[in-house]
């Protein structure tokens, strides 16, 4: 379309005016460049994304069903050819698709055709997008969607009278290892 802007461009004018833009993929520059940022606010070492990934491959093992079930070492995992920066490709989440699934029914369907052991009640849902600060701030984390995870938890947890403490288990994006840590802060289950 050429009578709008890319919806990218945005993004790119973030990046572009923080760390410039390099000859490799848009996406892993992207979400490094959120690495970085992460890295100098708060001196996170590129270990610490590495280990996400290396935990990732590790239960990738005990599915059947995984794209991949190499198990590779951490050494494997930081050694990998770079893709972007520290960014390895065993860090990158390779071009798949997915599915999941859930059906919903009510309490009386569920009670009526006895699935209560297997029954999941959802307390609260949010949903989020872009948000001014996404753009305005020039942050890269802000841009590969921090804030907007973030709001987006701090309301569902509000909605659903939980806190992040209450949660047992959690299944999100992994992309790229960054994006799975800087995650885990914007849900609340780490401090920044």
């Amino acid at each position: 379309f050429s009578d709008r802007t890319n919806p990218m461009d945005k993004h790119l004018e973030i990046m572009i005016n923080k760390y410039g833009l390099a000859s490799a993929p848009v996406t892993p520059q992207m979400f490094a460049n959120a690495g970085k940022e992460h890295m100098e606010k708060y001196g996170t070492n590129p270990e610490y994304f590495a280990k996400i990934a290396w935990k990732n491959h590790s239960h990738s093992t005990n599915n059947p069903y995984s794209q991949f079930q190499k198990e590779y070492t951490l050494d494997e995992v930081l050694q990998s050819r770079k893709i972007f920066d520290f960014l390895t490709v065993l860090q990158c989440c390779p071009t798949s698709n997915g599915a999941a699934a859930a059906i919903l029914a009510s309490e009386d369907f569920v009670k009526r055709h006895k699935l209560q052991p297997q029954a999941v009640e959802i307390l609260a849902q949010v949903m989020a997008t872009d948000y001014p600060s996404t753009f305005e701030e020039n942050s890269c984390m802000k841009m590969v969607g921090y804030d907007m995870t973030k709001k987006a938890a701090e309301k569902c947890f509000k909605k659903a009278g939980l806190k992040p403490t209450d949660v047992d288990v959690i299944e999100l994006h992994d992309c790229f290892s960054v994006n799975e840590f800087i995650t885990y802060e914007a849900l609340g289950l780490c401090p920044e």
